[in-house]
């Protein structure tokens, strides 16, 4: 008697997405706290400097806080959405979305902190962004570019940086993160 085995295999053509996004990321970079907070908390000229942001308007503003809308994208994918944006000057910049139109949940914190103490032009930046998106659609096109976008963010905030005070004191070193 001949025995015969076979081999089964399983394509997935329609792969359901991870519809919860993180990134965490901690870097020592050449710029004060304050100079990288202001950056950071100039939600209004985000679209001058943010890639993908088309526009940003401050809708309601207070001392500690502002209510911004963002429309991200580019054609013909658009989507805005409101976040409010808790502020404190120099070390914490963090939005969080509660709209539900577009996002289940969005917050991104920036925290800024002392650099080294032989340059006070330096701070250490934690970076956290958590997300979920209420479609399938918008989640399929986050897994696909979720990893450069998060980077070309970084980036630019960065860039900013250099454009408003120059150049940074010591190049930017990639740390080890730390959730908090």
């Amino acid at each position: 008697m001949q025995t015969f085995k076979f081999s089964v295999r399983c394509f997935h053509f329609f792969k359901i997405p991870e519809m919860k996004k993180e990134y965490i990321a901690r870097k020592l970079v050449g710029f004060s706290n304050d100079e990288m907070y202001l950056v950071v908390a100039d939600v209004r000229h985000y679209k001058q400097f943010l890639p993908f942001c088309t526009k940003s308007i401050i809708l309601e503003r207070q001392p500690k806080e502002i209510k911004a809308n963002l429309e991200i994208g580019f054609p013909p994918i658009v989507e805005n959405y409101t976040s409010t944006v808790t502020l404190n000057r120099p070390n914490l910049v963090r939005a969080i979305c509660k709209d539900g139109r577009l996002f289940n949940f969005l917050e991104t914190t920036w925290r800024f902190s002392p650099g080294l103490q032989s340059n006070p032009k330096s701070c250490i930046i934690d970076f956290y962004i958590k997300f979920e998106f209420k479609s399938a659609f918008h989640s399929q096109l986050a897994s696909m570019f979720f990893d450069r976008l998060v980077h070309q963010m970084e980036k630019a905030f960065i860039n900013e940086a250099k454009r408003r005070y120059g150049k940074e004191s010591l190049p930017s070193h990639e740390l080890s993160p730390v959730k908090s």
